[in-house]
């Protein structure tokens, strides 16, 4: 009877949830509360440098990583670049062929373009440019050589493919014939399927047989508007990548002390990452202090944002996902922007009661 007992204690506990097991810190009810105002799943992670304190809300759970995932690539670059495998110096000229679509600016400009790696590096951070990370990540030996440098770093962030490759996955959803179409084609028909003039740019592209590949596209917008929004947030094979709020957070703190690459390299990558121009909503929306960070967007299921704050107590790590959300998008970019704040207010003194 008492081994029956024994067995019946440890099957109860080990059934009591991993939040349950553990006091929330006052950091934690305080963020506990606030994410709950946003209707998605959320994911936080936060680290006061000087003091060490955590506080973590599904910290280790894995989301959808969507830009994000541009940081571990920059510090892939860093670090073969000072290894002397890659030299960001190098010039490269940027052809039809290689914009994407998406966030970035460099599909705007004419074909010709001459741009050094650091600059594409530069945009794939501070414009989240697609165009350049397809480039970087050819760059430095496709997803594969970047998952296998990402285990061997023991980070569980990993980048699914580059933005294209989503593109042919949700187009074979409608008929497996994209999954022969180029990769220009597939840029071409992304522009297409959101209305974007820049398809004008490709019309030659689409005559004789090919055209009916336009055709289908234009009929069934709808349906892949619909299916981009679910598939980004529940099915992980039409994710860009995944990562969890933890494992960001301390590849930023990696450049954040100066052990990412060298001192001199991780100085470089916090100033790329201070001259952000996306997500003024998000972290930096309330807070009046410097704020190094990379947001990451799948509308409207996926606003994440991940960040170095310079706060007057010290540097904070913050690390915010959400996904599957269905509330306004700019919304939760605000909500994201007010819990931040009151982070940095916890730290600085502001609202503190530890």
């Amino acid at each position: 009877m008492k081994s029956r007992r024994l067995i019946l204690v440890g099957i109860l506990i080990c059934c009591i949830p991993a939040f349950a097991q553990r006091k929330l810190t006052p950091l934690e009810r305080l963020l506990e509360a606030e994410a709950a105002r946003i209707p998605a799943k959320v994911g936080i992670y936060v680290k006061h440098l000087p003091t060490g304190e955590e506080a973590a809300i599904r910290a280790d759970d894995l989301f959808n990583s969507a830009s994000t995932r541009k940081i571990p690539i920059m510090i892939m670059a860093f670090q073969q670049f000072e290894q002397g495998k890659l030299d960001l110096r190098e010039r490269v000229t940027i052809q039809r062929s290689d914009f994407r679509g998406g966030t970035g600016v460099l599909q705007y400009h004419d074909p010709g373009d001459v741009l050094t790696l650091h600059d594409l590096l530069t945009e794939m951070i501070i414009t989240s440019d697609n165009t350049a990370t397809e480039i970087v990540i050819r760059k430095l030996g496709g997803p594969d050589a970047i998952n296998k440098w990402l285990a061997d770093q023991n980070s569980v962030t990993r980048t699914t493919w580059g933005s294209i490759e989503g593109v042919r996955r949700m187009f074979r959803l409608l008929d497996p014939v994209y999954g022969s179409a180029t990769d220009e084609e597939l840029t071409a028909l992304e522009y297409l399927r959101t209305n974007n003039p820049l398809f004008n740019e490709y019309q030659d592209l689409f005559k004789g047989s090919r055209e009916a590949l336009a055709k289908q596209i234009t009929a069934n917008s709808d349906l892949f508007a619909d299916a981009i929004s679910r598939r980004s947030s529940e099915d992980r094979n039409y994710w860009t990548g995944t990562t969890s709020p933890r494992d960001i957070g301390n590849l930023l703190e990696s450049i954040e002390r100066g052990k990412a690459a060298s001192l001199k390299g991780c100085l470089e990558m916090k100033h790329i990452l201070l001259r952000q121009q996306l997500g003024a909503r998000r972290i930096p929306h309330y807070v009046d202090v410097p704020v190094a960070h990379k947001t990451g967007d799948v509308p409207p299921g996926v606003a994440n944002d991940v960040g170095l704050v310079y706060a007057r107590s010290g540097v904070i790590v913050i690390s915010f996902f959400t996904m599957g959300n269905t509330g306004p998008y700019a919304e939760t970019e605000d909500q994201i922007g007010r819990i931040s704040r009151e982070i940095v207010d916890y730290f600085d003194g502001t609202s503190r009661d530890h």
